[in-house]
């Protein structure tokens, strides 16, 4: 099932090309939408058959009519993976000279759930003389909490998988710091729950910067996958319901600047995208050319 936010927070099932308005199927409270949705991740089999029995009644729009919303809105926490390609790392290297270590002893990162926004929004960068970069990823939203979960065992603390970017400012800062500014977490355009994925590691996965292809992979070349991430994650931290995993990019990250559109497309997920815009308070702040960091 795909399942979307739309129009002032309603809950959607994605059938075609058209959106069916499902709110009143469950429980959904478009005031509290993250509560809503892990109810919805909890009692699932549930809410499915609910849900799929109201599509016959539910008032469907196309797609050009509603506005698509980021599909998990408040996460606890979003974990990302760094250096996750092994060609990342080489054209980090070859770029900024900084990328001797990848993901196996970096682990896993956070960045701030304040960060996240969707489909149609804006990205905002804070600096005018400092270069901000996109970064194409699969992530995925945990079902129920998850603990000590082993690898083997992973796939079944999955609810779904969406399109992701991570915005990143280059230089010496942490990555924590230049990944979770406002605007830098966008993601869409819908979830699509896990058993209508059969291996998320043989996707497909292209980002475009105005018409210009800039990222281009099938995703098993990754290094920790999808479920190795989880393995980790939850040995480090419990992770809950509607929490937020980002597995990293591969080779092509490039810079961004004011006009551009970037868009992002996952196969037998969609494709989503975004503006670029400067903040009203965009800051005049060089980086440090002596450490910039991947």
């Amino acid at each position: 099932m795909k399942i979307a936010v739309f129009n002032d927070n309603r809950l959607g099932v994605i059938q075609r090309d058209q959106v069916f308005d499902v709110s009143h199927s469950v429980l959904w409270d478009r005031e509290h939408v993250q509560e809503s949705l892990v109810n919805l991740m909890t009692h699932y089999d549930e809410c499915k058959a609910k849900m799929e029995a109201a599509l016959s009644s539910a008032d469907s729009y196309p797609f050009s009519e509603v506005k698509l919303q980021a599909p998990v809105p408040k996460p606890s926490k979003i974990l990302a993976a760094p250096v996750n390609y092994l060609n990342h790392q080489s054209e980090m290297q070859a770029k900024f000279n900084n990328a001797p270590f990848t993901i196996e002893k970096l682990g896993l990162f956070l960045k701030a759930p304040s960060s996240i926004i969707g489909p149609g929004e804006t990205i905002l960068l804070p600096f005018k003389d400092r270069r901000h970069d996109h970064e194409a990823e699969l992530g995925f939203v945990i079902g129920k909490e998850a603990k000590n979960v082993k690898a083997s065992d992973a796939h079944q603390y999955i609810f779904g998988y969406f399109a992701l970017m991570d915005i990143t400012v280059r230089g010496s800062e942490e990555r924590t710091w230049r990944k979770s500014y406002d605007t830098f977490t966008p993601i869409g355009p819908w979830i699509v729950t896990s058993d209508e994925i059969e291996d998320p590691h043989q996707l497909q996965m292209d980002l475009w910067v105005n018409e210009e292809l800039r990222q281009s992979t099938n995703i098993q070349a990754i290094i920790w996958d999808c479920f190795k991430c989880l393995e980790e994650a939850s040995h480090a931290m419990t992770l809950y319901p509607g929490d937020i995993i980002a597995t990293g990019t591969p080779e092509g990250v490039g810079p961004i600047t004011k006009g551009d559109q970037v868009r992002i497309q996952i196969e037998k997920i969609g494709e989503f995208s975004v503006n670029v815009d400067f903040r009203e308070d965009t800051e005049h702040k060089a980086e440090d050319k002596d450490e910039v960091k991947q």
